[in-house]
């Protein structure tokens, strides 16, 4: 059985093509500036084939699907002998507010209930429903699909976790409250950690630290999230690469009155202009950062410092949450590469007993993961690569197969 898993953008498609039988990745890639001029496409087969940034044009999402196909279908170098090969196709949806607590068939009253959603995730739903809709026009209504919501596995979140302390009317009237994301890889790495400790997820206490160019911790007991760093929006929780994370909101009114901007703009300075990007003035990528950390740049040590510090802040206070912890994971593209990073945050919890491997967590990077702690840690610190696309494929197979 062969799962096509898909993320699309408002300009862009990726995708992985997946069997699953033995779980292995047929094909991925990305088309990129779609609705532009200048449309790209990357494809890489199982077998090495690969096209690299080739221009093609493509208006819309329906073109990019197009255009994936007739690589998938291609006579010398395609994974598929004819596109009734492909089973079903599994979409990543960002926000599924409080509709969705669980991956789901789409049909028409999915569609709607996606579109709904907008309004809390104008960017992503609005492009999740495109790709939805393009992929029917290239497949067909009979193909299945399924919706795999970023939020889901936060649903099982408490109010007093989830809710905001504003009046109560704006719950009721617009759905404001912490939702959450990342869900699909903070439950893939929590699963595969509770594998590694040789326990039934039920019986864990976990916090699973998912730190790339956008960042969410999350506090998970027994399987379930009661806490997570994220909120209304991706914007919540601490530093990431161009997001402010968590502020006083004074800060906000007071920066917009000085400088006379917009709701708008001064959006676009906490989503785009702020995070590490911001305090380091270097770049929103740490391993620019880091690269000037290294020849003694004041700034890139502090955002270093502060990135640290305030996911250590999180952590301890979800330790509380829990009642305890048996495992940290570190995950995405920061948590998976950045030993120091890793060495740095788990330094405020020495004197609660965390130790680090120095050794296995600096070759513990590109792809490789494991237990770096030592044996006699108080709490046992993994490196898990997330994959997230296999989850969705996952999620997809087992709905259909019902």
């Amino acid at each position: 059985m062969d799962i096509l898993v898909i993320n699309a953008g408002s300009s862009s498609l990726k995708f992985q093509l997946i069997n699953m039988e033995n779980e292995e990745v047929l094909a991925k890639g990305i088309c990129e500036r779609i609705g532009s001029d200048g449309s790209i496409f990357t494809f890489k087969s199982h077998t090495g084939f690969q096209i690299k940034d080739k221009p093609f044009p493509m208006n819309n999402h329906t073109d990019a699907f197009n255009c994936v196909v007739k690589a998938m279908l291609d006579p010398e170098n395609g994974v598929i002998k004819n596109i009734s090969d492909i089973a079903a196709v599994g979409h990543r949806v960002v926000q599924g507010g409080s509709l969705y607590r669980e991956s789901v068939l789409i049909d028409d009253d999915v569609i709607k209930g996606i579109e709904s959603l907008i309004p809390l995730a104008p960017l992503h739903n609005k492009a999740h429903v495109e790709g939805i809709v393009a992929c029917r026009n290239v497949f067909g209504k009979d193909l299945p699909e399924v919706a795999v919501f970023d939020t889901a596995f936060h649903s099982t979140m408490p109010p007093k976790a989830y809710m905001y302390p504003v009046p109560y009317e704006y719950y009721e009237k617009y759905g404001i409250r912490r939702y959450g994301f990342h869900g699909t890889s903070h439950r893939y790495v929590s699963g595969k950690c509770a594998e590694l400790l040789g326990k039934d997820i039920k019986d864990t206490k976990i916090i699973s630290c998912h730190l790339g160019n956008g960042s969410s911790i999350t506090a998970i007991d027994g399987g379930k999230v009661v806490d997570t760093s994220m909120g209304l929006t991706p914007l919540d929780g601490f530093m990431m690469g161009t997001r402010t994370g968590t502020l006083d909101p004074s800060v906000v009114t007071f920066i917009a009155e000085k400088e006379g901007l917009t709701p708008s703009e001064m959006s676009d300075l906490l989503n785009k202009k702020s995070g590490m990007l911001g305090v380091s003035g270097i770049s929103s990528d740490d391993r620019d950062i880091c690269a000037a950390a290294a020849k003694g740049d004041p700034r890139a040590i502090l955002t270093h410092q502060m990135l640290e510090y305030e996911i250590a802040k999180f952590i301890g206070s979800y330790m509380v949450v829990l009642g305890g912890c048996e495992a940290i994971i570190f995950t995405a593209g920061i948590g998976e590469n950045q030993a120091s990073h890793r060495t740095g945050v788990c330094k405020y919890f020495e004197y609660m007993g965390v130790k680090i491997d120095e050794k296995i967590n600096n070759e513990t990077i590109k792809g490789k993961g494991g237990l770096i702690s030592t044996p006699d840690s108080t709490i046992k610190v993994f490196v898990i690569p997330t994959n997230e696309e296999l989850l969705i494929a996952r999620d997809t197979r087992d709905l259909i197969s019902k």
